[in-house]
């Protein structure tokens, strides 16, 4: 079936940013009368027969562009880099881990002990200087999406537990659009208990569990048709 609303609905939202646009590491500039034309008809085109999430990587694609063949390597090597050096003392604390994923995508990892309290979504004060240093480099390197997903371990309830992680990527994606992440580079999830990487059966183990994880995509220019 199809979803004949959709296609107004983002349309709609082309024309609301049709006024700015990224350059290749993230910053703001006008785009000029042949960008906007560019971006309008590429919405277009790319509205038929794709799946919701194509739908969106079309529009953020018009919104910060795309990155093409060896550049997408170097692109997420360079940002990761740059975590890897602005981050150095919370990965040595252990309150950070980088890694890198197939397909050149990232994954920042949070643990929840250093960002939130026991049952709480308020972000720590003393962790907000963290995210102020992963919000600069994020917006550095403007060409990616960013999913933002809560864990929790099995204590407690499956009902609380996914409202929870929920709220907690929630407040770490208001935390970046309070510095200038733009909203349509973001999603926020939460998947409750059912992703465990450590077992619940220990402390340690549930430890680890309470996380919000960051995985962090290139945007790839799409191909000329």
């Amino acid at each position: 079936m199809r979803h004949y609303k959709l296609p107004i609905l983002l349309l709609s939202i082309v024309f609301t940013l049709s006024a700015c646009a990224t350059d290749e590491y993230g910053n703001k500039r006008n785009l000029t009368n042949t960008e906007k034309g560019a971006i309008f008809g590429a919405t277009l085109g790319a509205l038929a027969g794709l799946t919701t999430r194509d739908k969106n990587n079309a529009v953020l694609y018009g919104i910060v562009g795309g990155l093409a063949g060896g550049g997408v390597g170097a692109y997420m090597d360079s940002q990761q880099k740059d975590f890897e050096k602005n981050l150095k003392t919370d990965i040595d604390q252990g309150n950070i881990i980088v890694q890198r994923l197939p397909n050149d995508a990232l994954m920042v990892t949070m643990s929840s002990e250093t960002s939130f309290d026991i049952n709480s979504t308020v972000i720590k004060p003393g962790f907000r200087s963290t995210l102020d240093k992963i919000a600069t480099i994020v917006n550095k390197y403007g060409k990616t999406h960013l999913s933002l997903v809560g864990h929790t371990d099995s204590t407690g309830s499956k009902a609380y537990n996914q409202r929870l992680s929920e709220q907690r990527a929630a407040s770490i994606q208001q935390y970046f659009l309070s510095r200038n992440v733009i909203p349509q580079r973001m999603s926020a999830y939460g998947m409750g208990e059912d992703k465990p990487i450590a077992s619940n059966t220990t402390a340690i183990g549930r430890q680890q569990n309470r996380r919000v994880e960051i995985i962090i995509e290139p945007v790839i220019a799409q191909p000329q048709q």
